[in-house]
């Protein structure tokens, strides 16, 4: 699995050192997409930057999206011309961008991209992430044709979750690496 890329890709307000993906960045020395602007994310910029990240290397790559980062990922699959260079995503804790109490600088991120993923992709969810109901969260997953881990009450799946290095997610991050049949 060397040849694989392993990009992270954080939600607003970026991944403090505690969050699993801090924890896999120095763990693994896994590459973290970072924005120009963590708190005022504007989609078309940050689709930019993930496609200028995957054109730097032809290596596939696996996204290990966060929150806001899941639906960076479903933007950027709906337009770009590069997904073939991705090999599969974990989309961890998607929010529901479209909820009336949504902080405005999400507002940009409506409607939600629903459109199925051109490639392998997992999405883990919680029963009481406060940023996304699981009825919503499954149905996201039903509409990018990804399948569905449900880890029980464990909030937006993030630093206060307590997952630590989390390496139950690791695991699922690792399987949409492997060959098929492998």
């Amino acid at each position: 699995m060397t040849d694989t890329r392993w990009l992270l890709l954080p939600g607003w307000l970026d991944s403090g050192p505690d969050h699993w993906q801090s924890r896999w960045e120095r763990l693994h020395g896994w590459q973290r997409v970072v924005q120009d602007d963590w708190q005022w994310p504007r989609r078309g910029d940050w689709m930019a930057r993930l496609e200028d990240t995957l054109l730097q290397d032809e290596r596939p790559a696996v996204l290990l999206a966060h929150s806001l980062g899941c639906h960076l990922v479903a933007a950027w699959a709906a337009h770009s011309s590069h997904t073939r260079r991705v090999v599969g995503a974990l989309l961890v804790a998607p929010p529901d961008t479209e909820r009336a109490d949504m902080p405005p600088q999400l507002f940009n991120w409506r409607p939600m991209v629903r459109q199925p993923l051109p490639f392998t992709a997992r999405v883990v969810h919680s029963s009481d992430d406060p940023f996304c109901h699981p009825d919503t969260g499954r149905a996201l997953a039903a509409a990018w044709r990804a399948a569905v881990t449900d880890l029980g009450p464990r909030g937006h799946v993030n630093a206060e979750s307590g997952l630590g290095d989390w390496p139950e997610g690791e695991a699922l991050a690792r399987a949409l690496a492997a060959p098929p049949g492998g």
